[in-house]
């Protein structure tokens, strides 16, 4: 009988052990589990880490020249508007403005070469996006909504606008008002 009484508590304590080894298991199952989604998640940061310093590096290269771009195109705008003001036919000036026309066109050259265009809309129509509008004229020669003359023109480093084209964007004409003698 004691023997018997022996057994069963070696059997009974067998299985208190078996369901505390199955406990344990359930409980470092869900550790596992909780430490592989951890890790997961630590490599998809990690990821998009080094996905943004590509990209922020990308732009660094690309946009590198944009404050000095900017700080060149007054020169440029003078430069165009003193060959917009002087004469051509003026043969005392005709020296000084083909110097000035091959310094403009070396500086077009050189802005090409790292990818800033100019935004000269002259006859397109408005895109806010890239001009900004100075004035609004009357116009029955052109669409309403279309660029009639250009300031300043804009320029795009790389396909971002560096510097909105000032412009003046036309209206359709008002509608003739009735003079006082057609209203009678």
């Amino acid at each position: 009988m004691a023997d018997e009484q022996l057994d069963e508590k070696n059997l009974n304590a067998e299985e208190a052990g078996a369901e505390d080894l199955g406990a344990r298991v359930q409980v470092l199952e869900e550790q596992l589990a909780a430490a592989k989604d951890q890790s997961l998640r630590a490599a998809a940061e990690l990821q998009n880490i080094r996905r943004r310093a590509e990209q922020d590096v990308e732009k660094a290269h690309k946009f590198a020249l944009e404050k000095f771009a900017g700080d060149l195109l007054p020169v440029i705008d003078s430069l165009e508007r003193g060959l917009e003001l002087s004469s051509a036919d003026d043969e005392t000036i005709k020296p000084m403005r083909e110097g000035i026309e091959l310094t403009l066109k070396m500086f077009h050259d050189t802005l090409k070469r790292y990818n800033l265009e100019a935004v000269d809309p002259h006859g397109e129509p408005f895109n806010a996006e890239h001009h900004q509008a100075m004035a609004m004229q009357e116009s029955a020669d052109v669409e309403p909504n279309s660029v009639l003359k250009v300031f300043q023109k804009g320029y795009l480093l790389n396909g971002r606008l560096l510097r909105p084209a000032m412009v003046v964007v036309s209206k359709a004409p008002a509608a003739p008002q009735p003079s006082i003698d057609e209203k009678a």
